[in-house]
């Protein structure tokens, strides 16, 4: 998956679109270009963004455009920015960190999701956007609703949006593998799974722990009737996976006074 950086254009012109007011005028807008390039976007994936595609989409030719928005790159900017407005603003405490942060990352997978593109943007540098900081917002509310210090909260920031990231991105790979290929997941594994078998006979002796690994049949996952087994299997790991971590956030919050003590011995 190719990795594009926004942050690319001339700040000076980008900053003020992004926060600028939003309009209620019809006909073409800023808002409607940054539609257009969404739904392109959305379909083709990022290698298809172009202003050429955009304007198409709009009926308008290329040159149109560049009235309202500088370039791609800052067109990269408003739309990445744009589209993170889908994320809700705010999570309900009331019952506790834990249900909050757990629903916060089931609706960060399933835009990215919707939004597959958005994993080619990279995350090394921020788009500055106020839909951006309204969804970092909302996460550290949550994260610093637990008491952490700052510094081990911006860790658990940083770990929690790269592991709904990373989840987002494996059914991502999943879904084009098949689409690329032509191949089912249930098909390619049928195919080569009795041919492992016959190949080699002692897998189980030779690798007892990967063997070990897939022994136990994994509960059931309600999830769509029509995903492939791959995908299922990446919902299960995701679910699994949170928990796991959202564990080792509450051992921290155990552990945080023995650090904090530790810290101020070494002063």
């Amino acid at each position: 998956m190719a990795v594009v950086y926004p942050g690319q254009g001339d700040p000076r012109r980008s900053i003020p679109l992004l926060w600028r007011e939003p309009s209620d005028k019809t006909g073409l807008t800023l808002d409607a270009i940054l539609d257009a390039a969404i739904a392109v976007a959305d379909e083709h994936g990022m290698a298809a963004l172009s202003m050429r595609a955009v304007g198409e989409r709009l009926g308008r030719t290329a040159m149109a455009l560049y009235t309202y928005v500088p370039g791609k790159a800052e067109l990269l900017d408003l739309m990445y920015d744009k589209v993170l407005g889908e994320l809700p603003d705010g999570y309900d405490l009331a019952a506790g960190w834990r249900a909050a942060l757990m629903a916060w990352a089931e609706d960060a997978r399933a835009f990215h999701l919707r939004h597959p593109w958005m994993l080619e943007v990279s995350q090394a540098r921020p788009v500055l956007g106020p839909n951006e900081f309204r969804m970092l917002e909302a996460l550290v509310a949550i994260v610093r609703s637990t008491g952490l210090a700052p510094s081990r909260a911006q860790a658990v920031v940083g770990v929690v949006m790269q592991f709904v990231r990373g989840t987002a991105a494996m059914v991502t790979e999943v879904r084009r593998a098949a689409t690329v290929t032509g191949v089912s997941d249930e098909d390619w594994w049928y195919a080569r799974s009795g041919v492992l078998t016959e190949v080699v006979p002692d897998f189980g002796e030779r690798f007892p722990n990967a063997t070990w690994l897939g022994a136990e049949e994994p509960p059931p996952v309600e999830d769509d009737p029509c995903a492939s087994y791959l995908e299922r299997e990446a919902m299960r790991n995701f679910r699994v996976g949170l928990r796991v971590l959202l564990d080792g956030v509450e051992a921290a919050l155990g552990g945080q006074g023995v650090e904090e003590h530790r810290n101020e011995n070494r002063r």
